[in-house]
């Protein structure tokens, strides 16, 4: 494929996920009486997550064409950005769990379709599971914003998690390499979901939600927590062998010195 059709599929790829955006949460907003505040909300997450794709999209070594996987997790990523407009809605003490909560099992169903859709077709991308990943991350803050509605802010720790570890990147930049793929990760994320949702839906017992709450911001702990260890060590060792090679080169030095030539 050309560069030019490359660009131009990933500029129909963003143009469609901002117009699935708009039609939705406008959709969403007729539908309940969604104030201007919660459409708005939602409208500029869709603008924030195309245009982040956009750039995304094309940059690196060449530029990603879009798959279906692709698009199933965009799909996902239109309706986060829906959610987020009725997450708006509950920090305005104006709940509406009885949209919020099918809504969010759509997306939590899909979330377990584009990673085997991308494996079956041959398309799993780094790009594809980078998308994957902040679409997740970002389901898991509105859901968390979502739920401390009624359990309290507490709750949203686990929705910052992700955005205070990025952020922490910069300041840090070790913290910037790239980690090795973990399943582990993927459970702790569904396991949220299903945490956060549950807890929206208010179905449990009081009691047995915040137990549930507080188990899934546990288990979210102890999967950063393993990823930065795994960076501290990494960048232990970097650093051995950095100085193991300077170390190399000064004794080859002193032992093997460079012949002077004499002037004649």
């Amino acid at each position: 494929m050309r560069r030019g059709d490359t660009v131009l599929t990933a500029r129909r790829f963003t143009v469609l996920g901002s117009a699935a955006a708009m039609v939705l949460v406008t959709t969403l907003a007729v539908a309940i009486g969604m104030s201007t505040t919660g459409w708005l909300v939602g409208l500029l997450c869709g603008v924030v997550l195309n245009a982040t794709l956009a750039v995304g999209l094309k940059s690196g070594a060449g530029s990603h064409v879009p798959g279906a996987a692709d698009l199933i997790t965009l799909s996902r990523g239109v309706i986060a950005c829906a959610l987020a407009g009725l997450a708006t809605e509950a920090v305005l003490h104006r709940p509406v769990t009885a949209w919020f909560v099918p809504v969010t099992v759509v997306a939590l169903l899909l979330d377990a379709v584009d990673g085997w859709v991308a494996r079956r077709t041959g398309t799993s991308s780094a790009f594809g599971g980078r998308f994957d990943g902040e679409v997740d991350a970002f389901l898991i803050l509105v859901l968390s914003v979502q739920v401390a509605a009624n359990f309290g802010a507490w709750v949203v720790t686990a929705g910052l998690m992700r955005y205070v570890f990025g952020v922490a990147g910069w300041v840090a930049p070790w913290m910037r390499e790239r980690l090795p793929y973990r399943y582990w990760r993927k459970v702790v994320t569904a396991a949220q979901g299903v945490v956060l949702t549950a807890a929206a839906a208010d179905v449990l017992p009081r009691g047995v939600s915040s137990a549930g709450l507080v188990l899934g911001l546990a288990l979210l702990s102890e999967s950063f927590g393993r990823d930065v260890v795994w960076l501290l060590h990494e960048r232990a060792t970097t650093r051995r062998s950095r100085e193991a090679a300077v170390m190399t080169t000064v004794m080859s030095t002193v032992v093997h010195p460079e012949p002077h030539t004499e002037a004649v």
